[in-house]
C-alpha cells in the first residue's frame, strides 16, 4: 500500500455535495481506503497561468484535500480519478474553465514521476492555498511553515470540520 494524497475542487452546481461524492467514490476504488480527509474550504479562483498569484472569473471554489491508502499504480490512480470527474460531469472546454469536479494527485508515496500524463509531486501544489491548507491540516509534516506563509495573502476560508470523522 502507499500513501497518496488528492486535492479535490468545484465551482459549477452544488460544489460541496459533488466534493463529499468524491470522497465516497474514492473510497469504494479497488485496493484503496480514504483514510482521512481534510476541512472544506472556500477559495477565490486563480489565474493559474499566473502562478495563482491574479484573480480570475467565476464562482468561488470548494476545495479539500484527503489522503488514501492505494495498491494501485500512481498512473491507475490517476485513471480512476479522472473517470470520477467524468462521471461529476467535468468538462475541459478551455484551460482552467470552471468545472463540475476538479481531482489532482498531489502526492503518491515518494515517488517521483515526470511523464507526459502524470508530474509528481504535482508540479504546482506549493503555489496554491486551496492545496496547502488542507493538506498541512491533515499531514502537517508534509508542509512547512515557509510554504504556507508563500501563499498567505490567498484568499481561502475553512468552512466546515473534515468530511470523515
Amino acid at each position: 500500500m502507499v500513501r497518496a494524497y488528492v486535492a479535490l475542487g468545484a465551482n459549477l452546481g452544488d460544489a460541496a455535495a459533488a466534493l463529499r461524492r468524491a470522497v465516497e467514490t474514492m473510497g469504494k476504488l479497488p485496493k484503496t481506503q480514504v483514510l482521512q480527509s481534510s476541512s472544506l474550504y472556500k477559495t477565490a479562483p486563480l489565474d493559474t497561468d499566473s502562478g495563482g498569484e491574479l484573480p480570475a472569473p467565476g464562482e468561488d471554489y470548494f476545495n479539500a484535500v484527503v489522503e488514501l491508502d492505494t495498491g494501485l499504480t500512481a498512473p491507475d490512480l490517476l485513471t480512476h480519478l479522472q473517470k470520477i470527474e467524468q462521471q461529476a460531469g467535468r468538462e475541459r472546454p478551455y484551460r482552467n474553465a470552471p468545472r463540475t469536479l476538479d481531482l489532482d494527485l498531489l502526492l503518491y508515496g515518494s515517488a517521483r514521476i515526470d511523464s507526459v500524463r502524470l508530474i509528481l509531486p504535482h508540479p504546482r501544489m506549493w503555489q496554491r492555498a486551496f492545496v496547502l491548507l488542507p493538506l498541512a491540516e491533515i499531514a502537517p509534516g508534509l508542509v512547512s511553515s515557509l510554504r504556507l506563509a508563500a501563499v498567505e495573502h490567498q484568499r481561502i476560508e475553512r468552512l466546515s470540520e473534515p468530511f470523515l470523522r
